[in-house]
């Protein structure tokens, strides 16, 4: 079945707005975790005063059979510094429609990590939010979600991008 006309257009609507959404969701937890904006992140913990934004998940919610590791990395500076690089390039990719296949990749194998730590899921005893993640994003990168709302065409376009077509 092939999709064409207000069905096409919609879709690449609807999976650009997912996909700021998507970027919007990374973005956040890095704000959050930088500066202790008292969502998920009290202010006494905000990374630019010294917390870290992986003592608390890894040290604290990690269970199952990787738990142990999860502990032993926990609020390892190279671990948040890493954790924190994701984030924001991941959200800033995925808002800005720019590399979607790299941020739809670190998307996909964050969040797969993330959901590595909670085994088993608290409510499912498989699924939970983060594979579904993992997927939407990889299905955003398949959909060429970057180019509405986004600067993905331009992306492309620039000579470095052509050179290295797996930043696209």
């Amino acid at each position: 079945m092939s999709i064409t006309g207000r069905t096409a257009t919609a879709a690449r609507y609807l999976s650009a707005g997912i996909r700021l959404a998507m970027g919007w969701l990374f973005l956040w937890a890095f704000l959050d975790k930088l500066l202790g904006l008292g969502r998920g992140t009290p202010a006494a913990n905000a990374w630019l005063d010294g917390g870290s934004p992986t003592a608390g998940f890894l040290g604290e919610s990690a269970a199952g059979p990787f738990a142990d590791l999860y502990h032993s990395i926990a609020g390892n500076a190279v671990v948040d510094g890493l954790f924190m690089a994701a984030l924001a390039g991941i959200g800033t990719a995925l808002v800005l429609g720019i590399g979607m296949r790299v941020a739809a990749a670190a998307g996909a194998l964050l969040t797969v990590l993330m959901w590595t730590v909670v085994l088993p899921p608290a409510t499912n005893p498989f699924l939970d939010d983060h594979l579904v993640y993992a997927a939407v994003l990889i299905l955003l990168a398949l959909l060429g979600a970057g180019n509405v709302w986004g600067f993905g065409r331009r992306w492309a376009a620039t000579p470095l991008v052509r050179r290295n077509t797996w930043l696209t």
